[in-house]
């Protein structure tokens, strides 16, 4: 069972609770994680990435074991420990300003 903590933004856009779990077969990437959950809430389309590109979006980060995974490929496999549901993969909103 895959893990998945949203920040306060996203639950409120897709009604979702603060983790989603859903089933994933191997092997467990930061895409097919996305691409699960754009699934399930079609409303996260485009919030999380981009349209067409697939880009993650420049105000979001991905962190899991922590690790900031922002920067790795979105076909790299994640850690062991979200594999197995025993860690979360976490959908984080970086902050910015002045």
């Amino acid at each position: 069972m895959i893990r998945v903590e949203l920040p306060a933004a996203l639950r409120a856009l897709s009604g979702a609770g603060r983790e989603v779990a859903f089933e994933l077969e191997p092997p467990v990437t930061p895409r097919a994680i996305l691409d699960a959950l754009e699934a399930r809430y079609p409303v996260l389309r485009g919030a999380i990435r981009e349209f067409g590109t697939e880009r993650r979006r420049p105000l979001v980060r991905f962190y899991a074991c922590r690790r900031d995974l922002s920067h790795e490929p979105l076909d790299a496999p994640l850690p062991d420990a979200v594999a197995r549901g025993e860690e979360p993969f976490l959908v984080i909103g970086a902050i910015a300003g002045g």
